[in-house]
């Protein structure tokens, strides 16, 4: 009888510690590795700024000669706070995609976006958001 006891003793004990640990293997994957970055604001970036971002735009326009910047952006991109830029070339379809570190203020990416590629880019977007 006193066996008994313990072992029921035992076997309830044993279901209260694994209880919540199967509940935690219930939570969805996505939920629980979504990474901070995610939650970081405008304001935080540019907190690590280091560069001004009237100094990163004329960085950014000495790329592409007689440019007109369309957009502009900060963002956070392989780890590195960059401000980001659309820019328009006199007499070419698309525009150059460039970014500038916002610590070192070097150019890290420059690339022309043909007006093909913007509008394929802008339909998956909108597909993954429908999907959300």
């Amino acid at each position: 009888m006193k066996l008994a006891r313990q072992l029921a003793v035992a076997a309830g004990l044993a279901l209260a510690v694994t209880a919540p640990l199967s509940a935690q293997a219930a939570k969805p994957v996505a939920k629980q590795q979504q990474p901070a970055a995610k939650h970081e604001t405008k304001a935080t970036l540019r907190s690590e700024a280091k560069i001004k971002e009237k100094d990163a735009r004329k960085t950014a326009l000495a790329e592409v000669p007689n440019g007109k910047v369309t957009k502009h952006d900060i963002a956070r991109e392989d780890g590195k706070v960059v401000y980001t830029y659309d820019i328009r070339a006199q007499g070419k379809p698309g525009f150059e995609a460039v970014q500038v570190d916002a610590v070192s203020g070097q150019v890290v990416k420059h690339e022309h976006m043909e007006p093909k590629t913007v509008a394929k880019k802008a339909d998956s977007k909108l597909k993954s958001a429908k999907k959300s």
